[in-house]
């Protein structure tokens, strides 16, 4: 099986640092979620934020990746305009999509999610990030900070899975070829 330059960058971008995404997200959800006096030591508490540090930060930067790499490599293939005449418009995802009333849809509300809100997506993991820094070992002592950071954890991730869908669905109806 050959992979074209495009299928390539797709496959980077959706499946390669998604599953990333999704590993950093289930550990980095483990992490908040066991950081509690009662379950652990004050050193089993270091030892946990230290790990907790570095995936919310790589989460945080795996999902800027995921979001720049589609918004800057995949999708300007998605949305080039087919010349003037041009029958044919498999080469062009985007208005093939809008072509039919049976698929403009998948444009209309799902690539207008891929290209709108996946934005919050690295946005509300480097908040993540950010608190987890900033509270440190205090985290175990705040319930309320560390719920919040899961809560804003979760949205994050279901927002990146949601616009997941949606890539791999547009995807099965118009490649990027």
């Amino acid at each position: 099986m050959e992979l074209s330059n495009r299928e390539t960058w797709a496959l980077i971008h959706g499946i390669i640092v998604g599953t990333v995404f999704i590993l950093a997200f289930a550990g980095g959800l483990a992490g908040l979620w066991s950081l509690r006096w009662e379950l652990v030591t004050a050193e089993g508490i270091r030892e946990r934020l230290r790990r907790l540090q570095v995936g919310t930060w790589g989460m945080a930067a795996i999902s800027w990746i995921a979001v720049m790499t589609g918004t800057y490599i995949v999708y300007p293939w998605y949305r080039a305009t087919p010349p003037e005449g041009t029958t044919d418009l498999s080469d062009y995802p985007r208005s093939l999509l809008l072509s039919d009333p049976g698929t403009d849809l998948w444009h209309k509300f799902g690539m207008e999610w891929k290209e709108h809100i996946a934005f919050v997506v690295p946005i509300l993991a480097t908040a993540v990030a950010f608190i987890v820094t900033y509270y440190g070992p205090r985290l175990a002592d705040r319930p309320l900070v560390r719920y919040t950071a899961m809560a804003a954890f979760t949205l994050a991730f279901a927002a990146a899975g949601i616009a997941s869908v949606f890539g791999a669905l547009i995807t099965k109806v118009a490649p990027i070829l």
